[in-house]
């Protein structure tokens, strides 16, 4: 067998229905190359295995789980990567879907990754901490509508699908689990660019209660700061003003 280690958040998912469930969601898409993001103890991965056909890759960071999934599931060998995802290259040249139970200690670094991967991403499906599931769901007005919540959804389309309890993991977590589908938006936004999107988008939540015309003096002239836009927070404002504002960008 194999050994959990809590300093790289390994919870491993043992219910096997909530497994299928994910495998299908995860084939309402059509794909044909697919990354699982940590396998850990293989309990996605022996469903993944038999989608065929599938270019299928899968990268793990834990020597020990590498060995023993390409013991426990001869046909990973060669399609198994030991690295760490985040400081990994794109496994593919063509388009590509995502899955995973990803590690709760690095979900939000997980996404952000895939932002930049994300012309090449066709969807996603994976399981979060319940609590980033929601803040990457949210919409304006929320409490937990913050710069994920803006940056996922300026690309993609968010679903949340359903709640995992924690007693289908093993070890538990002390949290609630939720899993959620990206798909990339058909209609794209349109913004002055990615880099000037990004770094209005948290620059005004630096300062998420105060109005936005406080928090953005650097990025616009004063003139423009006059309007009615900048009284209202950055938490109020959706995704599509947020893009729109950028063409007006110092």
């Amino acid at each position: 067998m194999y050994t959990l280690k809590k300093s790289l958040g390994q919870h491993f998912l043992h219910d096997e229905n909530i497994c299928r469930r994910i495998v299908a969601a995860l084939q309402e898409n059509t794909f044909d190359r697919l990354l699982e993001i940590g396998p850990g103890g293989g309990a996605l991965t022996k469903y993944l295995l038999q989608i065929r056909p599938m270019d299928f890759r899968a990268v793990e960071l834990d020597a020990e789980k590498v060995s023993y999934l390409e013991n426990k599931y001869p046909d990973i060998r060669g399609f198994l990567l030991h690295q760490d995802f985040l400081d990994m290259e794109k496994p593919f040249d063509l388009p590509f879907m995502i899955v995973g139970n990803f590690p709760y200690n690095i979900s939000t670094q997980i996404l952000f990754k895939i932002l930049d991967w994300k012309d090449d991403v066709t969807g996603m499906v994976g399981m979060f901490q319940k609590e980033v599931a929601q803040r990457v769901a949210s919409k304006e007005g929320s409490k937990v509508y913050g710069v994920l919540s803006v940056l996922v959804q300026a690309f993609f389309s968010v679903e949340f699908l359903f709640e995992v309890h924690e007693n289908s993991f093993t070890p538990p977590p002390h949290v609630k689990s939720a899993v959620i589908r990206l798909k990339p938006l058909q209609d794209k936004i349109e913004m002055k660019s990615d880099k000037a999107f990004f770094l209005l988008v948290k620059t005004a939540f630096n300062q998420r209660r105060k109005m936005l015309r406080n928090g953005l003096k650097g990025l616009f002239t004063p003139e423009i700061l006059q309007e009615a836009i900048f009284t209202r927070r950055a938490e109020e404002l959706s995704v599509a003003e947020f893009a729109t504002l950028t063409f007006r960008m110092s």
